[in-house]
């Protein structure tokens, strides 16, 4: 971008806000001029106010003004409107592959502070041709300022003045800003999330482009029209908003401000698990090696495996703890898949199934006792309990065994008593006989 160009966005950002005021002016002289007051008066004020308004006039005061804002990436107001906790400005790029505001090539600044000075802001911010004045000042090039400056000292002064923006302020935090204590060896830190608010502006453009822009505008009618077209139809569904500020978001951010105080969010909501609409037929058991459950639980199962192949002559209490932990993980993927066959309405279900063994039919089919007084006078007798956990303890040994590991009965007295799988039990079997009554 030539320096001339920038030259000639500051002049006529300038008369941008130079304009209204004389317009403002000229509606309230009339009105005074028509009271009787005297006219050389109304037209010294004119006069005032356009002077105000020449480029060396109004960058002096506006250099004067600076320091009532700071550049910033991540806003302490967004918490609070009233907290006075630190804002920061932060573009190190990083590649460690999470979305951050590290993440972005190039970030669009914040700018915080006084709301009555934020056309300095944007005086700084406002990119023309790829180039701004901030970045300007960031790697020391005056040249769109010295065209303007009537000498090297207007220069100076204009310089250090807007480079008060950028000036970072001692870090401190506020009774109204998110406070975490993290534990260290010798105590605490003091940690203040702040909201990353150039990410946010970076999210919204796209989601503006998406939602509003002309190709999205383009796309769209042509899937109306069952027509071809080049680009995709990208969607962002089930977005929830968050408004900062009320009716001033000026007064939280300049970014803020030109997004209308509004902040969309990207669902993030656990997954819906979806019932299968028809019962199973012809099961023969919860734990085949084809079912579901054997192949969700694959995951945890390796890792199982690669603890106890990597500890094989340990057997210190972290690496208990770490085993049990998996096994608890397979108990609760196990009871989550029990859940879906224990639906009322697939009541009696396991008569389509002869060959799955009686226990899992007393357990997956807790609704058939509703119709059939001997199955229900079975399921009292609650020996079947013993009989699941014994067919979970047998097929994680035999996926044990399945990798050559050496697991025996030892193991299957381990895996069958752990604690929480009776816990487990005991909470399934509360809903279903509450269900019941």
């Amino acid at each position: 971008m030539s320096t001339e160009a920038l030259t000639r966005f500051i002049i006529g950002y300038i008369a941008s806000r130079k304009q209204p005021k004389l317009d403002a002016f000229d509606k309230e002289a009339a009105r005074r001029l028509a009271r009787g007051e005297d006219p050389a008066v109304v037209a010294q004020e004119r006069q005032d106010l356009e002077a105000r308004y020449q480029p060396q006039s109004w960058l002096t005061e506006a250099a004067r003004r600076a320091g009532q804002i700071s550049l910033v990436t991540h806003a302490a107001k967004f918490t609070h409107g009233d907290s006075k906790s630190s804002s920061i400005y932060r573009e190190t790029p990083d590649e460690e592959g999470y979305l951050s505001t590290a993440s972005l090539a190039d970030i669009t600044s914040d700018a915080v502070g006084n709301a009555a000075a934020l056309d300095v802001a944007k005086l700084l911010q406002t990119n023309v041709d790829g180039d701004s004045l901030l970045a300007c000042l960031k790697r020391g090039d005056y040249r769109p300022l010295n065209t303007l400056a009537e000498n090297e000292a207007q220069l100076r002064q204009w310089v250090t003045g807007f480079q008060q923006a950028l000036a970072p302020a001692q870090p401190a935090s506020h009774k109204l800003a998110k406070q975490i204590y993290f534990p260290v060896e010798e105590g605490y830190h003091l940690l203040c999330p702040l909201f990353a608010t150039s990410l946010a502006q970076r999210m919204h453009e796209k989601l503006i482009a998406a939602r509003f822009g002309e190709q999205a505008k383009a796309v769209r009618e042509a899937h109306r029209a069952s027509r071809w077209h080049p680009s995709p139809d990208v969607r962002y569904p089930h977005l929830a908003e968050m408004h900062f500020g009320g009716t001033k978001p000026q007064n939280i951010s300049a970014l803020n401000s030109t997004r209308g105080g509004r902040v969309w969010l990207l669902p993030s909501r656990p997954p819906v698990w979806t019932k299968s609409q028809k019962p199973p037929q012809n099961m023969r058991s919860l734990f085949s090696l084809s079912g579901s459950f054997n192949r969700e639980a694959s995951d945890t199962v390796r890792r199982i495996v690669l603890l106890l192949q990597e500890n094989a002559a340990k057997n210190s209490r972290h690496i208990r703890r770490a085993r049990g932990n998996a096994v608890d993980e397979l108990i609760d993927l196990l009871f989550m898949h029990a859940a879906v066959f224990q639906q009322e309405s697939w009541q009696g279900w396991t008569l389509n199934s002869p060959e799955l063994p009686r226990h899992q039919q007393l357990w997956l089919d807790p609704w058939h006792s509703k119709v059939d007084a001997a199955f229900r006078l079975e399921r009292e007798k609650e020996g079947w309990k013993s009989a699941v956990a014994d067919d979970f303890s047998r097929w994680l040994n035999q996926r044990l065994k399945h990798v050559r590991l050496d697991v025996g009965i030892t193991e299957r007295r381990e895996w069958r008593t752990q604690r929480l799988f009776d816990q487990r039990m005991r909470e399934m079997e509360a809903i279903v006989q509450e269900a019941l009554k």
